[in-house]
């Protein structure tokens, strides 16, 4: 006899722990009564959503998540459903998973491995609980077994909860996006397999959470080893399955299948979906953005119509003295294909009246890079007051490159509220630019955007390259230090100039003031700048 099994793959806001117990308490019964589920499971911390961060300090967010539990509880019959939240226990908070049956908590799992590394930091959040270390219960005579997350990771947590008696283990996560993980999840799901002989199903969250973007991609692996393929990433789905205790196999029931688990495939989706949640959960409901001509902000004009349709979209293209009629008529070109309103706001004038405030000042003074910027300054300006007038989220264009090495104006083009592109390196820019034109059935990108030089366009005959290595050289150097720490003498071992490595590793010492005050972008690298990378601003180590 098998027992069918709902896993719960969709969007649980941070906070909304109202709406969130209401829409579980609802999700049970739909579980139970559309579905046939015998057991029904929810992400980690679904309740609160995760990361809660500071939210846990708040004595009454806990009340209210404890409340809420029980709420959910009282109404659970005819079916066993698994709840990821925050147990407040006296002075100490759990990462924990309860057991609900029977209109009541028949059991609750405590977290025991706590990830404190890259955008982790639960040990200031949570206790493990030294006396509570597995929970089974049973299922239609299925004996099953729960651990959360983190604890998959280590051998001892699983192993032991199958030494008590589970054959089938849930597994609820919160387990971010980054390029390569689902080889990495696979791999790991294989081996605690074979170790122990359980069989896995793996549900992870789905949805943007500021910098975060959770994947979804859950997974069921088979007691046998089998690794089933993916749920569809970036997508909510009701994911079923029937388990066989006899065989330990799994037949998926309702499984919408990964179709392309390509790189640049699951970035493009990453990108899209984390600017698509972070404007809906902040209110946002349309967007602008300045429209060079140029690759970068191209690539963001596509993501954000992919993200919320082009009527949502405004582009803005702001030519100075020093704009190529190209970049006025490329601008046009995308903005025709994709239906997207364009506005043109020359910047001349107010640039104009900038230098003759400073006429006096900066008299005797040669014109440098003061003047460049003030054209960026300007633009953000008029963005911002686009932004403030008519409402709307300003999405600045920034890649990871430019971010790394403060080839960007603080205050001018890193004007705005979210950085779509901000953990992709330039070279990705142009890979993941080829990539969109290739299923759109027309380009969306203008192939004249890809094949030109970039260029700031904010003197005659610029080019990004008379200040930087070539990008293919610079964005090798910044994934050696940057995503795989490496050191000046390691990267120069590995062949690259060394006199080129000083440059790039002092612009990206000198670029960490910038990088604090820029706008938050979904993470899709190892290593993305911000809550994943926190160096400090005063920093006198050089190697």
């Amino acid at each position: 006899m098998t027992i069918r099994i709902a896993l719960a793959q969709f969007d649980f806001p941070v906070g909304a722990v109202a709406n969130n117990a209401e829409r579980i308490a609802a999700m049970i019964a739909e579980a139970r009564d559309a579905h046939g589920a015998d057991v029904v499971l929810f992400p980690e911390l679904a309740l609160s959503g995760y990361p809660p961060e500071d939210l846990l300090l708040r004595p009454s967010f806990l009340a209210d998540c404890d409340a809420a539990m029980r709420r959910i509880a009282a109404g659970v019959r005819g079916i066993v459903a698994v709840v990821g939240w925050p147990q407040a226990a006296g002075a100490v908070v759990y990462n924990a998973a309860s057991v609900l049956r029977d209109g009541a908590v028949a059991a609750t799992y405590r977290k025991r491995e706590l990830p404190n590394y890259a955008v982790f930091d639960e040990r200031r959040y949570f206790d493990v609980d030294p006396d509570r270390d597995t929970c089974t219960f049973e299922v239609g005579g299925v004996p099953l077994g729960l651990v959360i997350c983190e604890d998959l990771w280590f051998p001892e947590p699983l192993a032991q909860t199958v030494q008590a008696g589970a054959e089938l283990v849930l597994v609820p996560n919160a387990s971010p996006f980054e390029r390569d993980k689902h080889a990495q999840r696979d791999a790991l799901l294989a081996q605690r397999v074979a170790e122990t002989g359980a069989a896995l199903a793996y549900l992870n969250v789905v949805g943007g959470q500021d910098a975060l973007v959770f994947d979804g991609a859950s997974v069921l692996a088979d007691g046998d080893g089998f690794i089933h393929p993916a749920a569809r990433a970036f997508e909510e789905h009701w994911l079923l399955a029937d388990y066989d205790p006899a065989s330990r196999k799994f037949a998926p029931a309702a499984w919408p299948f990964e179709s392309d688990e390509g790189r640049d495939a699951l970035a493009w989706r990453a990108v899209v979906r984390g600017t698509r949640d972070y404007c809906r959960k902040n209110g946002f409901g349309k967007v602008w953005l300045g429209l060079s001509g140029g690759i970068d902000s191209a690539v963001v004009l596509a993501i954000a119509v992919d993200a919320l349709g082009a009527d949502n979209v405004t582009a803005v293209r702001m030519p100075s003295r020093y704009t190529a009629g190209l970049s006025n008529d490329l601008a046009a070109e995308q903005c025709a294909a994709l239906g997207v309103r364009l506005l043109a706001l020359p910047i001349e004038k107010p640039f104009q009246g900038y230098l003759d405030a400073l006429a006096e000042t900066f008299a005797g003074k040669p014109v440098d890079t003061t003047e460049e910027n003030l054209q960026s300054r300007t633009r953000g300006a008029l963005l911002m007051a686009l932004s403030n007038k008519f409402g709307g989220l300003l999405l600045t264009t920034g890649n990871k490159s430019e971010y790394a090495v403060g080839y960007a104006t603080i205050y001018g083009d890193m004007c705005g509220g979210y950085a779509p592109i901000k953990d992709l390196y330039k070279t990705e820019i142009f890979a993941l630019s080829r990539w969109r034109n290739t299923v759109a059935g027309a380009p969306v990108i203008p192939e004249a955007v890809i094949a030109r030089p970039p260029s700031a366009e904010l003197r005659e005959n610029q080019k990004d390259q008379d200040s930087l290595p070539p990008y293919d050289v610079l964005d090798a150097i910044l994934l050696r230090h940057v995503d795989q720490e490496q050191s000046r003498d390691e990267i120069v071992r590995a062949g690259f100039d060394a006199e080129t490595v000083d440059k790039v590793l002092r612009l990206v010492r000198i670029s960490e003031w910038k990088r604090h005050q820029s706008a938050p972008g979904p993470k899709v690298s190892r290593r993305a700048f911000g809550r994943e990378r926190r160096y400090p601003i005063s920093n006198g180590y050089k190697s």
